[in-house]
């Protein structure tokens, strides 16, 4: 499945999985040993769980595995693969069974709840020889709140790039070579473009959530894992930027209310100068608005921290594994460099292997609206992070978006806003 930019089609369900933690402390999952310790023979039968892959990269993985078995002989590896529609709520079922496979397609705010439970294997004990193997954020991307250790092995990754329109930059006399990189610069070319077009173009569509929050360098959760922390004063700093930006006409009127959809359909009508896509938002443009494609920029996401946001898939593996050794080998195997760059050729993924996006599949352009986006994606993902953390349910998101949103009409203030909005994060996080 490809991965969006935006959250994983199955991320609604998310917080059924993390409800369940509680019940998943009490419970077994196939009568292991319960320990990190995957040592001894590579050997038995493997099972290997993914989410909604088998309909499109059937071959792919009937591959991968027959390349593992023949590798490692005295293996077997039985592979399910599980619809996107409750996923999280299965995973669920079966760690409260004793029934999850040895090997897990996980994101990591659905390895949480059952790394919290004991289920998951801390890789950085069992496997922390093959740390050096992977990006730096992708491996720690699977570390967890207030516990110790790495709980997947990282595996497939995307960002995405901002589109800007360099027609209405250069009409706004901005540099259209050089579109923002930091957050201030954002903010100073926003009012500039608000003013410079007597309000009619708006830099942007959108509102921040969390992960601009993130890149802002604002600290989000405390180093325990217990507690929200966004509205500190640079969280504070942040929405108050964006009031000043919605005032003057720099932030769309509609962003309060804006989805994706229509901040892109915004964009392509030439009323936003900047929005996040992907390479088929710029294949359609090249059909739809070919006015808006002759004048497409591409560039980073703007952050004040030298660091993109990553979205992350991974392997887990689980604890209770009676055949540990072989899981981990064949997670492992699965998340190498061969592998995971075979994968990144039949869709539209990156590898999170070190030294795979310095291929010139992914440093070279051909002309192409494909290569273009891929380019500029791998670029970032170089030294990404994932800054959603993994407690944050789709609730806390509705609060924090409420939030942003009263702050930016003026009906709070920042700082009321932002701690109300935190305040009722940490109690749902209290609460489960």
């Amino acid at each position: 499945m490809r991965i969006s930019r935006r959250s994983h089609p199955a991320a609604a369900a998310v917080a059924a999985a993390a409800a369940a933690a509680l019940v998943l402390t009490a419970c077994g999952s196939s009568g292991g040993s319960g320990s990190d310790d995957a040592s001894g023979e590579v050997g038995g039968t493997v099972s290997f769980q993914t989410w909604n892959l088998r309909a499109k990269f059937k071959d792919y993985f009937e591959g991968v595995i027959a390349d593992f078995e023949k590798e490692y002989p005295g293996t077997e590896v039985k592979w399910i693969d599980q619809p996107a529609e409750g996923y999280p709520d299965k995973l669920s079922a079966d760690a409260a069974a004793g029934s999850l496979p040895d090997v897990v397609n996980v994101s990591p705010d659905l390895a949480y709840p059952l790394a919290k439970a004991g289920l998951a294997l801390d890789l950085e004990k069992a496997a922390g020889t093959y740390a050096g193997e992977y990006l730096d954020g992708a491996w720690k991307s699977h570390r967890m709140p207030g516990l110790q250790g790495v709980y997947a092995f990282p595996w497939y990754l995307n960002t995405g790039p901002m589109f800007y329109n360099k027609a209405l930059y250069r009409q706004a006399g901005l540099d259209a070579e050089k579109p923002p990189k930091t957050y201030d610069e954002l903010f100073a070319s926003s009012l500039t473009m608000a003013r410079k077009s007597d309000r009619k173009i708006a830099m942007l569509a959108s509102t921040p959530a969390i992960e601009d929050f993130g890149r802002y360098g604002v600290r989000l959760m405390n180093e325990e894992g217990t507690e929200f922390t966004f509205d500190e004063p640079k969280g504070v700093e942040l929405v108050r930027h964006y009031k000043e930006l919605y005032d003057a006409g720099a932030l769309d009127s509609q962003a309060l209310t804006a989805v994706a959809e229509s901040s892109g359909r915004k964009f392509q009508q030439q009323s936003v100068a900047m929005n996040p896509g992907s390479a088929h938002d710029l294949a359609n443009f090249k059909k739809e608005a070919p006015g808006l494609y002759r004048n497409i920029g591409i560039t980073d996401a703007v952050n004040n921290t030298g660091r993109s946001n990553m979205y992350v898939q991974g392997l887990m593996v689980n604890r209770n594994s009676k055949v540990k050794p072989a899981a981990v080998a064949f997670a492992h195997f699965v998340t190498n460099k061969k592998n995971q760059m075979a994968f990144a050729r039949e869709v539209t993924v990156f590898p999170s292997t070190r030294g795979a996006l310095d291929d010139p599949f992914f440093t070279k352009e051909d002309g192409t609206d494909e290569t273009r986006v891929r380019v500029a994606s791998a670029r970032s993902l170089k030294t990404a992070v994932n800054y959603t953390p993994v407690l944050l349910s789709d609730q806390m998101k509705t609060a924090l978006r409420n939030a942003v949103a009263k702050a930016v009409q003026g009906k709070e203030s920042p700082e009321d806003a932002l701690k109300g909005a935190a305040e009722e994060c940490n109690r749902l996080l209290k609460t489960g």
